[in-house]
């Protein structure tokens, strides 16, 4: 089967054409600053991006003929995870999302691609608001904040299977821990198909990454929001975007910080450790949330490249279970995988309500 899948990002659209789960073609379309600040709302960039997958597809000569159109999931309200036909009631609450994210276009760009010009179904797989949290996880300390999830849900949901599929077993058998390594962090605790615990890293929960900051002391924090002296978006910035490894170090880049490292600056190794510390110490709470039975713990993101970070990680974690290291976003793999597997009959299609 031939699919088509789009994966809108802050920075860059991706796109690649896929022949079963062979990649045909495959590109990553950068967008400056500049090139994105003439826009008033990330919704607005929506015909821009749009377009822009279409002269790919005319520059390569590949015609409009697909089985499916898979973009990726938004910031809509919460769901359970799998396969959702894009309909009329996603699209309309793609007008006001939960957040504002340039993901929020890929289902509108898939339904445009394959009902107006392809003729074949728009899908979508595991968006980051996947929430199937387990009771006593939604309670945090305060009723005026229940725990809320947004996390890397496509890919820890794509490495769980694919773990499981060389295992020789079902994913919906399994107890996994998944580690999501990126400019954000997320870890999750998957029990038999579903993801019963997992921080919020997209607004601020869990160990601090590359650009987020993660878990901050509460009375300190509410104590600088009435400080004056930074406004809400500014502190928003400190939160994401501007915090982490960003905020100590200056840099995202984990392979310029561990170059650092090596000549000889230790506040670059203290920072570096610490964040692989309080990895670590997510990994030990997720297993707690499976009760100690689990079958793996698997690390994925770009962040899992890093032989600095991995190795120093493993040592902290593999006295409880064996570890497995999955490199890398793999999202359009994940999202031609859902579609091919929805197609087949092997994953249902759920309609989002």
């Amino acid at each position: 089967m031939k699919l088509l899948t789009i994966n809108p990002g802050s920075t860059s659209t991706k796109i690649a054409v896929f022949n079963d789960l062979e990649p045909v073609y495959s590109e990553s379309i950068p967008h400056t600053v500049a090139e994105l600040s003439r826009f008033a709302r990330v919704s607005d960039q929506f015909e821009y991006r749009r377009d822009l997958v279409l002269k790919f597809l005319k520059d390569n000569d590949i015609p409009l003929e697909f089985d499916a159109v898979v973009g990726r999931g938004g910031l809509l309200k919460p769901v359970e995870g799998g396969v959702y036909e894009v309909n009329a009631q996603m699209l309309s609450e793609m007008e006001h999302p939960m957040r504002n994210h340039a993901c929020n276009l890929g289902c509108r760009i898939a339904h445009d691609i394959a009902g107006r010009i392809a003729g074949c179904r728009a899908l979508t797989a595991d968006p980051g608001v996947v929430d199937e949290l387990c009771p006593e996880a939604r309670i945090s300390g305060s009723p005026l904040l229940p725990r809320i999830t947004t996390w890397h849900a496509l890919n820890q949901r794509a490495i769980g299977r694919r773990f499981a599929r060389e295992q020789g077993r079902r994913y919906e058998d399994m107890n996994l821990v998944i580690a999501h390594l990126g400019g954000g962090i997320s870890v999750g605790a998957h029990r038999l198909g579903r993801c019963v615990d997992v921080n919020n890293a997209f607004d601020g929960e869990g160990p601090f990454s590359p650009e987020r900051a993660g878990s901050l002391p509460s009375g300190a924090l509410i104590d600088l929001c009435y400080s004056h002296r930074y406004t809400c978006e500014q502190l928003k910035r400190r939160i994401s975007g501007n915090a982490g490894l960003a905020a100590h170090l200056g840099t995202t880049d984990v392979r310029e910080i561990v170059k650092k490292i090596e000549e000889g600056d230790e506040k670059a190794r203290l920072v570096l450790d610490a964040m692989i510390y309080h990895i670590a110490k997510a990994i030990g709470g997720a297993a707690v949330a499976l009760d100690g039975d689990l079958n793996a713990i698997l690390l994925t993101g770009g962040v899992a490249y890093s032989d600095y970070v991995i190795s120093r990680l493993r040592r902290r974690i593999e006295f409880l279970g064996p570890v497995f290291v999955y490199p890398g976003e793999n999202e359009m793999l994940a999202l031609a995988s859902n579609g091919l597997g929805a197609l087949r009959g092997e994953i249902p299609i759920k309609s989002y309500v």
